[in-house]
């Protein structure tokens, strides 16, 4: 690593143990939007980063690809967007029915292919000073014991043995988290996600460019979208965990109904998207969660790459804070800050979205025929989207959103970890 990458006021013996071992200032685990952004946040401050990813890049990731404003506004300066479409119209269908589209003469958001995206967030992060790891899988990380030469440094521990020392990690190692086990994260939602990339004649996709369709499905709280990215369509549904058979027969009839059966898809696959409890810990010592490992998502549209970003910047320049600290007094302040931070910001959007998730399970056709005949409703879909607005800023600031809300989820229900809705 460069000198310019080292701290002003750091001595040599501060990156560099006793036995010659290298001690990084932060380690992030996991290089997906939350840790490459965290591993960018960290650097450009000069810290000492080890960014770490188990795969080689690119590597995919199933995701529809979406870039709201809130993803823009979040990237590295000079980051130019890898856009393969840009939306100007939504298509909105009620389980295939009563279909009308809504345009906007400005773009309401972009679509990318997340191994390009990914990849070049990572390349941000080095160009920073970042240092990256592929191929390496984290097993655990340690905060006491004979691996941890002392209070100010954690262990994290590689498959096959091997440590690295850290003053502070991220965990951004996704929904499935080692990282997050380690900080404790309670999950209150949990939805699976399967999705095909199909390639089709340019015909077809000159029919669906720039437009998407969203389609309410025929499960509570479920839901389908078609992303085109040039010669190929992003096909994908989503619904709660434990409805796998209905989930797999929705996407058939979906793919059946867009006349698309007929398309060999180059990929298919599945994952699950997990929402944090409200309760759930962001830290624990000198360890810290973001993105999917945090359960960090906005629970009605499961919309996480925002969130990844926003929450990977706030995780690194916090973890810097805690890099600093030298006493377990500091750095548990300095957690408490970075979870305020992130709770005052995308836990107000968590709250107004599983409030919205509630009452769009009991009604979807309600919110189907306010997006596509009620210009107030579709106006607030086209900001947020935009980024001039967020669904906390929505709900603050307009009365209307207020009563809206309340009239839809009049009693907030708790929706359990299967996804079962509970009063």
């Amino acid at each position: 690593m460069s000198s310019e990458n080292s701290s002003a006021d750091d001595s040599s013996a501060d990156g560099v143990q006793d036995d010659g071992q290298r001690v990084w200032d932060v380690v992030v685990v996991g290089a997906g939007p939350a840790g490459a952004s965290a591993a960018y946040a960290a650097a450009v401050a000069g810290r000492r980063v080890l960014l770490l990813e188990k795969a080689e890049l690119p590597r995919y990731k199933t995701c529809g690809g979406g870039i709201i404003g809130p993803s823009r506004d979040s990237l590295p300066p000079g980051f130019e967007l890898p856009f393969r479409d840009r939306v100007h119209a939504v298509t909105f269908s009620n389980n295939g029915r009563f279909t009308r589209t809504r345009r906007s003469k400005q773009m309401l958001f972009g679509l990318i292919n997340r191994p390009e995206f990914d990849h070049q967030l990572v390349e941000h992060a080095q160009k920073a000073g970042a240092e990256l790891r592929t191929g390496v899988t984290v097993q655990r990380v340690e905060q006491h014991g004979s691996s941890v030469p002392d209070r100010r440094t954690v262990a994290v521990v590689l498959q096959g043995g091997e440590t690295l020392l850290a003053r502070a990690v991220v965990g951004a190692d996704g929904s499935a988290s080692r990282i997050g086990a380690h900080v404790g994260v309670k999950l209150d939602q949990v939805d699976l996600g399967l999705e095909a990339e199909i390639p089709v004649p340019e015909t077809v996709a000159e029919d669906w460019k720039g437009r998407v369709l969203i389609d309410w499905g025929p499960m509570p709280g479920s839901y389908g979208w078609v992303f085109p990215k040039g010669d190929t369509l992003t096909v994908g549904v989503i619904s709660a965990r434990g409805e796998g058979a209905a989930t797999k027969r929705y996407l058939e009839d979906f793919i059946g109904r867009l006349g698309l059966a007929g398309f060999e898809p180059s990929i298919s696959s599945g994952h699950l998207t997990r929402c944090r409890a409200e309760d759930s810990p962001l830290s624990r010592g000198r360890v810290l969660v973001c993105g999917d490992a945090a359960g960090l998502l906005e629970p009605w549209t499961r919309e996480g790459i925002s969130f990844a970003l926003r929450s990977g910047r706030l995780a690194g320049e916090w973890a810097v804070r805690i890099a600093e600290a030298h006493d377990a007094v500091d750095a548990r302040r300095q957690a408490l800050n970075y979870a305020f931070a992130v709770k005052a910001g995308l836990g107000v959007e968590m709250s107004v979205g599983k409030r919205l998730l509630t009452a769009f399970e009991r009604r979807p056709g309600l919110f189907h025929a306010a997006l596509t005949g009620f210009r107030p409703a579709w106006n607030a879909f086209r900001e947020i989207t935009q980024g001039s607005t967020s669904l906390g800023e929505l709900v603050r600031g307009r009365p209307m959103a207020q009563r809206a809300l309340a009239a839809l989820d009049p009693r907030p229900a708790e929706r359990g970890a299967g996804g079962e809705v509970t009063s």
